[in-house]
């Protein structure tokens, strides 16, 4: 992507994390501090994510298995 384009692309999708995060705090799911972001309630968490979650933490304890330790 050129870097003429970068600066709006990112704005936006930093704008919709915001607004996510916004979201999902006011569910007590998660604090988003500062760009932070610590989960409060995982399953709660879990069952608002999409289906496509189980896929990727699967791959990630398969990559990454000291993640899960």
């Amino acid at each position: 992507m050129p870097d003429v384009c970068r600066p709006s692309a990112r704005s936006i999708r930093e704008a919709q994390v915001t607004e996510a995060a916004g979201k999902l705090q006011k569910l007590g799911v998660i604090d988003y501090r500062r760009g932070r972001i610590t989960v409060l309630d995982r399953p709660q968490l879990e069952q608002l994510s999409c289906e496509c979650y189980a896929v990727v933490k699967k791959e990630t304890d398969r990559l990454v298995p000291h993640l899960n330790a």
